[in-house]
């Protein structure tokens, strides 16, 4: 699609909306999605320590991870922060940055997870078409890249101290990659999504860059990042309460969803803080304080 397409207005809850709470078709304080191929949403119930899915069109949701109180143990978390799922072993991946790991857990029927890594501020986590794993991490600014099973990994964004220069980040989260294991990182203190090409050295600013604000060319507190195929970049811009698209190398954004002051009407959003764009065209916004899930369809989307 194109950013002059003019707003998609009217969002669809296929997740929570019935308040903040710790029944099944509630959420607390959710902050992540990943949706599958049959439409599955996965969330990161952050408040509630666990991973959800809603299976499409469900009126609740079932705990697939967690839920066991917030801890330590490998049957809980402690306020989880994202989750993804990894096809090929049929497991979710999952980020416990106050117990510093990423676990994994059976994607059915798990009662436990198991710790592929630890001792590191996870943040977000992304997996490309070779079966990387993207971790970004808080304390060390940096996004690490690692082959599954290993505990190493390689710096492929950042990693050179906290700053605004186009080799740093403060405070990086979110993350896509794309087909070219070209990284994207919300650098949310700085008010950009950063674009770290494969191997480079340094980053380009994708959206955003232009200081705090509810401008076109600005973004405030800038989350949740998805591209599709043509370069074009989504951004869950947090506190204008709105998503923006950015096309490849645009100066300024158009608003796609929300940007009518918070709210909980079908056409307002309260914080949407991460993106989804699934196969089919759709797009989930984590309406982050209306503790729901938001699902709009954009006509033409390039897949």
């Amino acid at each position: 699609m194109s950013c002059n397409t003019p707003s998609v207005s009217i969002g669809l809850t296929v997740a929570g909306g019935h308040g903040e709470g710790l029944a099944l078709n509630q959420l607390s304080v959710p902050v992540s999605v990943f949706v599958d191929e049959d439409q599955t949403v996965y969330i990161a119930d952050f408040g509630n320590h666990r991973i959800v899915a809603w299976k499409h069109n469900a009126a609740s949701g079932q705990v697939v991870a967690g839920g066991n109180g917030k801890g330590n143990e490998n049957n809980q978390f402690s306020n989880p922060t994202d989750v993804i799922v990894d096809k090929e072993t049929d497991t979710l991946l999952i980020c416990d940055p106050n117990n510093c790991r990423v676990m994994r857990w059976p994607r059915h029927n798990g009662t436990s997870g198991e710790v592929i890594l630890e001792k590191i501020a996870c943040c977000r986590l992304a997996m490309d078409k070779q079966r990387f794993l993207y971790v970004s991490d808080l304390e060390k600014n940096e996004v690490r890249r690692y082959r599954i099973g290993e505990t190493n990994g390689t710096v492929v964004a950042g990693g050179n101290g906290v700053g605004d220069h186009l080799n740093q980040f403060n405070g990086p989260g979110y993350l896509f990659v794309d087909s070219e294991q070209s990284v994207y990182v919300s650098d949310s203190r700085k008010q950009r999504v950063m674009k770290w090409e494969k191997d480079a050295k340094e980053g380009i600013v994708a959206a955003g860059g232009h200081g705090q604000g509810n401008g076109l060319s600005q973004l405030y507190n800038p989350q949740g990042v998805v591209v599709d195929s043509s370069g074009t970049v989504y951004v869950a811009d947090v506190y204008n309460h709105r998503v923006v698209c950015w096309p490849k190398r645009a100066t300024q954004g158009t608003v796609l969803i929300g940007g009518n002051e918070l709210g909980e009407g079908a056409n307002q959003l309260n914080s949407p803080i991460d993106l989804f764009i699934d196969r089919h065209g759709y797009l989930y916004v984590v309406d982050h304080w209306n503790y729901r899930i938001q699902r709009f369809s954009l006509a033409g989307l390039n897949k």
